[in-house]
């Protein structure tokens, strides 16, 4: 994981844990964690994920993009989001 990556990885994990882990222990949730196969993010919970990525990020997620190869893990979503704002001044 790139170290500028992680601002990224802390903010999706904080939203991961408050709206679909509420009361787990923020430490079990590793930049590596299966989300979608392991059933955390669910069809619904994908979508609620996909509106924080693009309100909090100012991007667009297409509808090929959301999916296990982009969103199983805090890393895929901030390499995504990375890919999303490269070159983009702040």
């Amino acid at each position: 994981m790139e170290a500028t990556n992680q601002p990224v990885v802390e903010q999706v994990k904080a939203f991961v844990l408050r709206e679909f882990l509420p009361g787990e222990n923020p430490s079990e949730l590793k930049d590596d964690t299966p989300l979608m196969t392991t059933g955390i993010l669910d069809s619904i919970a994908t979508l609620k994920l996909v509106t924080f990525l693009e309100s909090e990020f100012n991007i667009s997620v297409e509808a090929h993009e959301v999916d296990a190869e982009n969103l199983n893990t805090l890393g895929l979503i901030a390499r995504l989001v990375a890919s999303k704002t490269s070159g983009r001044k702040s």
